[in-house]
């Protein structure tokens, strides 16, 4: 449930800043790097969370490999949600530094079709 909670919200999200021209692949790297350097679970969550709505946002206007990163990023950060909430701290952060490789690549591949 917590995870369709965080699907839709970053979803409402999406619809609500479709307009705007803002990199959620860069603002997701932002948090995940937040995430993976937390030292409490809580903030490990505040961040994934944060991440993950922007990975989520991000993937829903790309397509391709950058899509295909995003979602693996999503993915990753949705499981450093779940053990960042079960107070397991050092397998939060590992599934950050995991979704933060992700989403770099998400964003180099990005950088590279524009070109």
């Amino acid at each position: 449930m917590r995870k369709l909670s965080f699907i839709l919200f970053g979803l409402l999200i999406v619809s609500a800043n479709y307009a705007f021209a803002e990199d959620h692949a860069k603002v997701a790297i932002g948090h995940a790097k937040e995430a993976a350097s937390a030292s409490k679970p809580s903030d490990a969550v505040h961040h994934a969370g944060a991440a993950l709505d922007h990975a989520l946002a991000g993937s829903i206007s790309e397509k391709g490999v950058t899509k295909a990163h995003l979602s693996a990023g999503a993915e990753e950060l949705e499981k450093a949600i779940d053990q960042g909430n079960l107070g397991q701290l050092d397998l939060a952060v590992a599934h950050s530094n995991a979704a933060l490789e992700h989403l770099n690549a998400a964003a180099e591949e990005k950088a590279k079709n524009k070109k």
